[in-house]
């Protein structure tokens, strides 16, 4: 009895275990850098950290970087030059982003999949995953209402309402689409991680 259930937990520990050099030589193989998308509160930054982590590659926001860039914070750069300005910005710098090697998981603002040049870029240069969820979810998950331009002096809930309506069709585009209703950080991470070992799987020819 004993035997057998020593054989019965080598065997699982063996499975795991290639699970996991299956997925560390897909991600070795990667060329491609993963693109977060999602709406505001969607925890696009902070599930990407902990992926970055536990697939052990670099973790970039493309927000920061157009923030240190411009000398400024998002806020301002729509309050003194306007949102043209901030999506010419955008665009540029997650260009740049997209062109870095070794691949890296770039974390993108709400609305950068949406704008037409921005989205084709991602599409054509990274491996895009929505962190969908419910406007209720994502104002829950919001702390920083005052940093996010498009909130600003307005109920946040009546405002994801209206942007699910128009961004969700564009974010549906995304090679992968990972619901996180419900979730914690960890486990959104860790959903999206095996959401993404099966999508490589399947794509080694183009993914990887």
């Amino acid at each position: 009895m004993v035997i057998t259930q020593y054989m019965h937990s080598f065997m699982e520990t063996k499975a795991l275990a290639s699970i996991d050099n299956m997925a560390t030589h897909l991600i070795n193989h990667m060329t491609r850098s993963i693109v977060l998308v999602g709406h505001m509160g969607s925890g696009k930054t902070n599930v990407g950290r902990l992926l970055a982590q536990k697939m052990q590659l670099d973790f970039v926001d493309s927000d920061k970087v157009i923030e240190t860039v411009a000398g400024i914070s998002i806020v301002d750069i729509f309050d003194l030059y306007g949102e043209a300005e901030f999506r010419r910005l955008e665009l540029r710098e997650i260009s740049t982003l997209l062109d870095h090697q070794p691949a890296q998981i770039i974390s993108v603002g709400g609305g950068a999949f949406v704008q037409p040049d921005c989205h084709d870029i991602i599409k054509a240069k990274g491996l895009s995953i929505w962190l969908q969820a419910q406007p209720e979810t994502l104002v829950s998950r919001m702390s920083n209402i005052a940093s996010r331009p498009l909130l600003k002096d307005k109920d946040p809930l009546q405002v994801l309402h209206q942007l699910s309506e128009q961004r969700d069709p564009y974010f549906a585009k995304a090679d992968l689409i990972v619901n996180t209703d419900g979730l914690e950080l960890s486990d959104s991470a860790s959903k999206v991680f095996d959401h993404l070992v099966q999508y490589l799987e399947q794509h080694t020819g183009s993914s990887s």
